[in-house]
């Protein structure tokens, strides 16, 4: 948990044309794997049949009630109970986002359908949590009354109040990155769930209305928020960064003339960022606003596009130390942003740099920083150096993913891990009784929270893996969300296809829980009248393209339902 944290039409679809390269050294895709498998540590509600992370059950199924509204589900953000609505928007967008644009590589990998329910688990809530148009719930629960308990979430004995922004108390920064959630998680569903892409897509339009019209600092009307998840940067960057999302989910133009109206006052093309997170968005608007220049979608807009852009190169070349304020390193080459949860601006920026990397290549373009011409490459070989450090490459030798490699922390800063699973010993654990009994126990945690990335090290690489050690040994839900993309790209590699066209997500292989062996393809049927004598079903088996041109291979099956033989 923080606390005051700073500053298809039918568009070619290029599909993978080569064997994918993977970078050597880690096994990305494990790490892939282990970081999406986190997320169902962080579930709460009523757990799935298909739960792969069993040693946690149900928990806070009256969610919502006392205010009569359903709010169970969604995420737990951290290592407490308490589900803040600013932080887990956010982190939906990034899983999306990553699902946006290394969707093919997960697919590869077969961990596209675990990526896309741990999104819709999220907007599943979301939806729940927006009941009214002008109408979000916010918080649940209250960080004063949850710290001072340690308790696992299914025994948890907490106030479970349930916070709001409306007209008479808004929220344009809540309302704004809700907004953009939605818009983000819309694109991934369009192709595999259309109906539920749509519905998205319509709560991320209200989303917007609300938070443009009624402007107001969201932590001012949930003021229990302020201690953990104070809205520093303001509501301008949200604002600019739904509306750059609802233009890519809908290709309205009213969007795009939002971003160029918009840009100089609100700050978009002025403030020029060294950091990027679930409070200061500035830098992902400006990434984005750089695609749509590269793309040739900024019409009238150019000149303020451009100035954008000039901020977003800004900041990938402080990034790689080539700017003229480049951002802190550690001896060991890490991003150093802060004491407290660190890891989450190295696995942010290294996203928007390895995304941008690709843009650039696309474009056949390249970076211009104060110390020159930068190639794409090296944006790509810098997100590479801040994963490779985060799985282990680094003076202590530890990864600081839970449960990928041999060294890891053992004491993570974490309800649910550190107390043993309540199908193990269902004996109810009182609210200090957890400090006393389990908060301050010098051993490994009962449960190990696999794909969790903790906090982190200090500015000179150091790290102390002891429970109570919260700034550098508790995970958050937004450590991980961005950190799925880059794993996919370094993972998959990149099959050669244009970056800046148009996205399909490729609907995903039924998920089977390992080590179960992989079900046989869904098909489906063609429409067909419920009384024709043979029923057709067919699936796209494969599809390659060929001078310019897409090609697709079907198989088909054919049931006799009458009673003559063919």
């Amino acid at each position: 948990m923080e606390k005051l944290m700073r500053l298809i039409s039918m568009a070619p679809l290029l599909l993978l044309l080569r064997l994918p390269f993977a970078f050597a050294g880690h096994d990305y895709n494990q790490a892939l794997s282990k970081s999406i498998l986190f997320f169902e540590a962080q579930r709460s509600g009523y757990l799935p049949h298909n739960q792969r992370v069993t040693w946690r059950a149900n928990s806070g199924l009256s969610d919502g009630k006392a205010s009569g509204v359903d709010l169970v589900g969604g995420y737990y953000d951290a290592g407490d109970n308490v589900k803040f609505g600013l932080p887990m928007a956010f982190t939906i967008t990034m899983m999306s986002w990553s699902i946006i644009e290394y969707g093919q590589q997960m697919a590869a990998n077969g961990e596209l359908g675990h990526a896309l329910e741990a999104v819709k688990w999220g907007s599943d809530y979301i939806i729940k949590a927006h009941p009214e148009p002008y109408v979000l719930y916010g918080e649940v629960g209250d960080g004063n009354s949850d710290h001072y308990c340690w308790q696992r979430p299914e025994d948890m004995t907490t106030d479970r109040h349930a916070y709001k922004i409306d007209p008479s108390n808004p929220g344009s920064d809540l309302a704004g990155e809700t907004a953009a959630a939605m818009a983000a998680a819309s694109i991934v569903f369009r192709r595999s769930n259309p109906a539920y892409s749509s519905e998205l897509l319509r709560h991320a339009y209200q989303l917007f209305e609300f938070a443009d019209k009624y402007r107001g600092k969201y932590d001012s009307s949930i003021t229990v928020a302020q201690k953990y998840y104070r809205s520093v940067s303001g509501y301008n960057d949200e604002l600019l960064w739904a509306a750059a999302w609802l233009y890519q989910a809908s290709n309205n133009q009213y969007y795009l003339n939002y971003l160029g109206k918009n840009g100089d006052s609100m700050g978009g093309t002025g403030w020029a960022m060294t950091e990027f997170g679930w409070d200061v968005k500035y830098a992902g608007v400006q990434t984005l606003v750089a695609k749509f220049l590269m793309q040739g979608k900024a019409g009238l807009h150019a000149p303020v596009f451009e100035r954008y852009s000039q901020k977003a190169e800004y900041f990938m070349c402080s990034l790689i130390g080539k700017g003229s304020r480049n951002i802190q390193k550690t001896p060991g080459g890490l991003i150093f942003r802060q004491r407290w949860n660190n890891m989450q601006f190295v696995t942010s920026a290294s996203f928007l740099a390895t995304v941008y990397s690709d843009y650039l290549t696309s474009s056949k373009g390249s970076l211009k920083c104060s110390a020159g011409n930068v190639a794409p490459s090296e944006l790509l070989s810098f997100a590479k150096s801040q994963v490779d450090y985060l799985l282990g490459d680094n003076p202590r030798a530890t990864s600081y993913m839970v449960g990928y490699g041999n060294n890891y922390p053992r004491q993570v800063h974490h309800r649910g891990s550190s107390i043993v699973s309540i199908k193990v010993d269902p004996k109810f654990v009182a609210c200090r009784q957890g400090y006393a009994a389990w908060y301050t126990r010098k051993a490994s945690d009962p449960n190990v929270l696999t794909g969790a990335v903790v906090g982190g090290p200090d500015a000179y690489d150091n790290f102390a893996d002891e429970r109570d050690n919260y700034e550098q040994t508790e995970p958050a839900t937004y450590n991980n969300a961005p950190l799925l993309g880059i794993l996919a790209r370094l993972g998959g590699g990149h099959g050669g296809y244009n970056q800046l066209l148009p996205v399909v997500v490729p609907a995903p292989n039924p998920v089977v829980a390992k080590p179960k062996p992989a079900p046989k393809p869904k098909f489906t049927p063609t429409p067909a009248s419920s009384s024709s004598p043979i029923a057709i079903e067919q699936k796209m088996t494969t599809s390659w393209n060929d001078k310019g041109k897409t090609y697709y291979r079907y198989s088909t099956v054919v049931t006799n339902k009458s009673f003559k033989t063919l």
